[in-house]
């Protein structure tokens, strides 16, 4: 969780309200997504955003499970909350037909950060795309990526956090807010990313909070850092799908984030199993999962 300044937190937290025509996203036009300030989750694309002259950033459409509705007390008014952090964002007022969507989430600028387009990697310039996932130890995690086909490298590092740089012992404290996490260049016309989905989720339980196994603390969390809004679409839409399978006797509690910042691990930290593999944390952690994870997907790893 990011860091919040006094006003924010009264805002975020304590459901204030910033005054009307002050805030930074009134009238702002560009390209790209907004995030939730306090936890970064995806919120609203900027597709969604107009001009409703009442003061307050408006946008008629959110994206999908990005937004809870709770009545207020006084039963007049609906709030609107961010999903994953549970942090106010403003009100939702519907039937005032602004646009043909007949809506308006009525948001404060502060309970938000915005994601340009070029920061998000939006426009693709190459036929490789990136994917970066946090699911427990990066040992094991990049073992099982960099094996399956048309993953081109897998890099474990940091991301995430709210330091301008991230080390081993740093992160490992779990004071930097950072998450161990693998950095993959993939071909998208060979694997996509929804198989990435795929073989994430059955690399680790995305039902424990701060947690894999014996692994604990926050470095550890299942997060999934989103290039573009088509992943952000792509990681909501699976989850939706895992929960209605109930797969789980828990809730998924898997973060989705807009991606920001990758800090590469130190060099000792690459193809770790392959390179220590009779250490006793991979015979005992890494080896089991990786064999199991490889026997599921033998018909997409490489020959």
């Amino acid at each position: 969780m990011n860091k919040l300044t006094e006003f924010e937190k009264y805002v975020i937290e304590q459901k204030g309200t910033e005054r009307p025509f002050s805030g930074e996203y009134v009238d702002h036009n560009a390209q790209g997504i907004y995030c939730c300030k306090k936890c970064e989750a995806p919120l609203y694309k900027s597709e969604h955003k107009f001009n409703a002259h009442c003061g307050w950033p408006a946008f008629d459409d959110e994206i999908a499970g990005a937004v809870d509705r709770t009545m207020d007390a006084d039963g007049r008014r609906v709030e609107i909350t961010c999903h994953q952090c549970g942090g106010h964002l403003g009100h939702v007022f519907e039937g005032e037909r602004l646009t043909d969507k007949n809506i308006r989430h009525c948001v404060n600028s502060v309970s938000m950060v915005f994601k340009p387009v070029n920061e998000l990697n939006q426009v693709a310039t190459s036929t490789t795309e990136k994917a970066t996932f946090g699911a427990g130890c990066f040992w094991c995690v990049e073992a099982i990526f960099a094996q399956l086909n048309g993953v081109l490298s897998v890099q474990s590092g940091y991301c995430g956090g709210d330091a301008r740089d991230a080390n081993y012992d740093a992160v490992c404290s779990g004071k930097t807010a950072h998450a161990e996490v693998v950095h993959i260049t993939f071909d998208p016309n060979i694997i996509s990313y929804e198989t990435l989905l795929t073989v994430l989720f059955e690399s680790h339980d995305p039902t424990t909070l701060n947690q894999q196994g014996n692994d604990k603390g926050p470095q550890y969390r299942s997060v999934i850092f989103a290039h573009n809004s088509q992943q952000v679409d792509a990681a909501n839409a699976f989850i939706e799908y895992l929960t209605a399978q109930q797969i789980w006797p828990n809730p998924i509690v898997t973060q989705i984030s807009a991606f920001d910042t990758f800090y590469a691990a130190e060099s000792y930290h690459d193809d770790y199993f392959a390179k220590h593999g009779e250490q006793p944390y991979c015979q005992l952690v890494v080896k089991p999962k990786f064999n199991k994870v490889m026997a599921k997907f033998a018909e997409i790893r490489k020959r």
